[in-house]
């Protein structure tokens, strides 16, 4: 076997490389693991590219890992098992747009602000926001989520359909065009989420949104994190319609002011918006304001202005970059935990201490909206003693993220970090879920040593 030549007879030269530069992008992503070169990676431009490739690394018991943009924070698209990086940026088309029917289907290297800025002459979009202008394949293959899923929920919420190649090389639809079926198992739930374990996905039908009419952000500042907390699950239990809540502590507001330039009151605060008309969006906003007032709220700033708006959006969504590009040697950890909301108070407290405890430099922030929350711990890599205590702080939070009902990934995925985990959260269950895996691949050729313990699922 030739792996390079056998693969250029299948795709052509133009789709198959080697080139050095190019397998060190693809052996890697944002997360903290090292990285792992693949022994070549491919450029398909269809599905028919992708069976191919599959079928041919299932004959030879090869690797296959699927490569998006590489913004995944927990190892996925790093191939620890080297083998076959199947690149999707050539499948980037956005194939329909049924605007009636609120639906769009798109190839997987579709990114999401590409397809926003197609979907807006028909007056809708997708409303998944994780930050990081990730591919809609990735996406779904992580079941990602971000500063919206308060209102429109995750990923799993907006996929229809999915075109899938199996490890043998079939292809098969997991869904349909029609907005809800009862009919046969949910094999949409199965395989969103499931971080290209069981099958590449080649075409993801989605659900669309209409655009609102009149988008209001907000801005409320707290004198500490707990009344943050206090106060978003106030709003909650009110029933307001908020369409993003975020949090973003003292030290997160102060590398925000120091990296986009706002100024900002270094105080814990809620970064709001709401989705609606005018006076709607006006009521709403009036309410909350009144309602985060019995939480201690000392500043409620509305930004209607656009700009005013998407700076604020813009200072959450860059606040990794800003830490991580404050000293270069220096890297960022961040931690993805999900509890119901009623105990959010109490883990945020809680890590807060733990943070403090071994004395880190560490923001607390996320989509508190859902009881998902995220830290973003510095540390020196060549630092063991830093290297120990950020290991062991992520434990500590996903222990108790457990004892009070939680999840160890609210949205970030398993990967290769938080495979330690699956027994202890899933118990019975996980076993299962190897079976699951066995059937659909049993030469585990699709992104092995992911998601599911390498002990319970051996490479052949």
């Amino acid at each position: 076997m030739n792996l390079v030549n056998d693969l250029i007879s299948l795709l052509g030269k133009e789709q198959v490389s080697t080139n050095e530069t190019i397998l060190l992008q693809h052996s890697k992503d944002e997360s903290h693991h090292e990285p792992i070169l693949p022994d070549v990676v491919v450029f398909p431009t269809c599905r028919e590219d992708v069976q191919a490739i599959v079928k041919y690394a299932n004959e030879q018991n090869i690797p296959v890992v699927p490569f998006g943009v590489g913004s995944s924070l927990e190892g996925h698209s790093i191939p620890i098992h080297k083998g076959i990086s199947i690149d999707f940026q050539n499948m980037n088309s956005i194939a329909e747009v049924r605007p009636h029917d609120l639906i769009v289907k798109v190839q997987p290297g579709v990114t999401r602000l590409q397809l926003n800025q197609e979907l807006k002459k028909h007056g809708l979009f997708f409303p998944v926001d994780p930050g990081a202008d990730a591919t809609i394949g990735g996406m779904a293959a992580t079941n990602a989520s971000g500063t919206t899923t308060v209102r429109y929920g995750v990923m799993r919420d907006q996929v229809l359909d999915l075109e899938v190649v199996l490890a043998d090389g079939r292809i098969i639809h997991t869904g349909s065009l029609a907005k809800k079926s009862s009919s046969g198992y949910h094999l949409n739930g199965l395989f969103v989420g499931s971080e290209g374990t069981l099958g590449i996905f080649t075409e993801i039908t989605l659900k669309l949104h209409g655009i609102p009419e009149s988008i209001t952000a907000a801005r409320a500042c707290f004198p500490d994190v707990t009344s943050c907390v206090e106060g978003a699950v106030s709003i909650l239990t009110a029933g307001i319609p908020i369409a993003r809540m975020e949090l973003v502590d003292a030290r997160s507001i102060a590398q925000v002011n120091g990296y986009s330039g706002t100024d900002y009151p270094v105080l814990p605060s809620l970064f709001l918006e709401f989705h609606g008309n005018e006076s709607g969006n006006e009521e709403d906003a009036q309410f909350v304001k009144e309602l985060l007032k019995e939480h201690g709220c000392s500043e409620f700033v509305f930004e209607s202005d656009s700009n005013k708006r998407a700076l604020l959006w813009k200072a959450r969504h860059e606040l990794s970059f800003a830490f991580r590009h404050s000293n270069p040697k220096l890297k960022a950890m961040g931690t993805d935990v999900c509890v119901p909301i009623s105990t959010l108070p109490d883990i945020v407290d809680y890590t807060r201490a733990r943070i403090d405890y071994y004395g880190l430099d560490g923001a607390i922030l996320g989509h508190i909206g859902d009881g998902n929350f995220h830290t973003l711990v510095m540390y020196d890599p060549e630092n063991a003693k830093e290297l120990d205590q950020i290991d062991k702080l992520n434990e500590e939070i996903v222990k108790y993220a457990f004892q009070l009902g939680g999840t160890c990934t609210g949205e970030h995925g398993v990967g290769i970090g938080k495979m330690k985990y699956q027994q202890e959260e899933h118990g019975e269950a996980l076993q299962l879920m190897v079976n699951i895996k066995q059937m659909l691949d049993p030469n585990n050729i699709l992104n092995p040593g992911k998601l599911l313990p390498s002990a319970a699922v051996q490479v052949k």
